[in-house]
């Protein structure tokens, strides 16, 4: 009975994204795709990428994070607002001054082109697998607690769910997304703040004894003042920084929302917004998964051997079916609200990075559409048959050490934009490549080995730093006299 619930409500969630796409669609054009015609409302760009910020592997992980690493998580958070503010200053006036529809043509006008397409190709690699691995996640979840009871395969659920986001999204692209994202970040809020009121309900508590409860039992730690550890915490406040400008400032996911806004003090106020909205929710989740742990050792329920699974049990297993269904429409409305936005991003990277946009002006509008079409079905089909492999591989150690090796794929381009805007120096264009390929390899060398290599040192989220700096490092040898 469960199960038949859950499908239903799924589909009318679906129905309502498809509402919202049809109206969002009407008179929209190939410019509507792209930049949104530069008609988003700041404030509804701001609210909406939250969601897109976040994604299900968030909904799912940060809470399950509690149980072993405490409220470190938000000095992160804290080092995410720095970085909005950077991106809020430098960026964003760049991309608004050079008319930008995708960020990466700005290297080409920097540097030449065999830059540009290494920064292209870093996104579409790390993009498509950081996209992949999210959306197998909380398809992962899916499969497990419900289509696996209907003898429905991994390939078919993968199927259904791209084909899905694919369908709402290719006709108006970015235009539809944020409008869309403003429906899900709601109800990926409602859903996290009825869980904590339903859960401080079970334990017959009000929210702040709930809290209480999480303090005493040690969870609500903030600082780890050991440096050795990952989660130092002037480690995370900065990796926090630079984690957002990069896979933010420097994401066209990401930039492509900002850039739909009328201009760019629009955007700007947009991305302040986003930076102070996320202190609060970031602080949702972590409450949530202290919550989760209070609750499991109250009913003294066992722990799952994977900290992420923790959310998903406590959901479908022991909660019951009105909050099971509010679990599933909250990662439902995270997991859309990633991967809608990386499609077209991808999408539209493909298009004006590696197709070339040079001879616009002789094809007609239907002719463009048409070349959008194929790409964006090329990109979900791309997706479709990635998440595929990671369930044949079947080996989470591995995934995730896919997901990390991806993560490295940002270091190259914080190297390239630190040293376009920072720097007048002129660089030897075709060794750009090689210089973005020898510094995440040494990277992930170090941080393997920063243990022996560094007196007991960890790695954290700060070899992304360490990667932009050896990149810069490299593109300074490689200037031209």
């Amino acid at each position: 009975m469960l199960h038949n619930l859950i499908f239903i409500v799924f589909i009318l969630y679906t129905l309502v994204l498809f509402g919202v796409a049809f109206f969002t669609s009407r008179k929209s054009n190939n410019e509507s795709y792209f930049n949104g015609n530069r008609k988003s409302p700041w404030p509804v760009v701001a609210y909406g990428m939250i969601g897109a910020s976040l994604s299900g592997v968030t909904f799912i992980s940060i809470p399950g994070w509690v149980g072993n690493t405490q409220f470190t998580y938000l000095m992160v958070v804290f080092g995410y607002l720095i970085g909005y503010l950077v991106i809020t200053y430098f960026l964003l006036p760049l991309y608004y001054r050079l008319n930008l529809i995708s960020i990466y043509t700005y290297l080409e006008q920097r540097f030449g082109f065999y830059a540009y397409k290494t920064g292209a190709f870093y996104f579409l690699v790390s993009r498509t697998i950081g996209a992949s691995f999210r959306m197998f996640l909380v398809i992962n979840v899916l499969q497990i607690f419900i289509f696996d009871k209907w003898g429905l395969p991994f390939w078919g659920t993968t199927l259904i769910f791209v084909v899905l986001i694919t369908l709402y999204t290719f006709k108006a692209g970015i235009k539809t997304i944020v409008w869309t994202d403003l429906l899900q970040t709601t109800f990926m809020l409602a859903s996290l703040v009825i869980t904590i009121y339903a859960i401080a309900s079970k334990l017959d508590i009000n929210i702040l004894q709930l809290f209480e409860r999480a303090k005493s039992a040690g969870y609500t730690t903030i600082i780890d003042g050991d440096w050795r550890s990952d989660r130092f915490y002037l480690k995370q406040f900065f990796s926090g920084m630079f984690i957002t400008i990069v896979m933010t400032g420097l994401d066209q996911d990401m930039m492509q929302k900002n850039l739909t806004c009328r201009n760019v003090k629009d955007a700007q106020k947009n991305m302040i917004s986003l930076g102070l909205l996320l202190i609060p929710v970031n602080m949702l989740f972590l409450f949530l998964g202290a919550s989760l742990y209070v609750y499991a050792t109250d009913f003294g329920i066992v722990l799952p051997n994977i900290s992420d699974d923790l959310f998903p049990v406590l959901a479908f297993e022991h909660f019951g079916p009105v909050l099971a269904v509010v679990f599933l429409i909250g990662l439902i409305a995270a997991a859309y609200s990633s991967a809608d936005g990386a499609i077209t991003a991808l999408t539209t990277s493909f298009i004006i990075d590696i197709l070339g946009n040079k001879n616009d002006a002789v094809l007609t509008e239907d002719e463009k559409k048409k070349r959008r079409y194929k790409t964006h079905f090329f990109i979900s089909s791309l997706i479709i048959l990635t998440i595929v492999l990671f369930r044949e591989i079947n080996d989470q150690a591995v995934i995730s050490r896919l997901f990390t090796i991806a993560g490295y794929t940002y270091g190259p381009l914080l190297g390239l934009f630190a040293f376009g805007m920072f720097t007048n120096k002129n660089v030897k264009d075709k060794l750009v490549p090689v210089v973005a390929i020898i510094a995440p390899l040494l990277s992930y060398i170090v941080s393997s080995n920063s243990d022996f290599l560094l007196n007991g040192y960890k790695f954290g989220f700060e070899i992304l730093i360490f990667n932009g700096l050896l990149t810069f490092i490299g593109l300074f040898i490689i200037q031209k006299k």
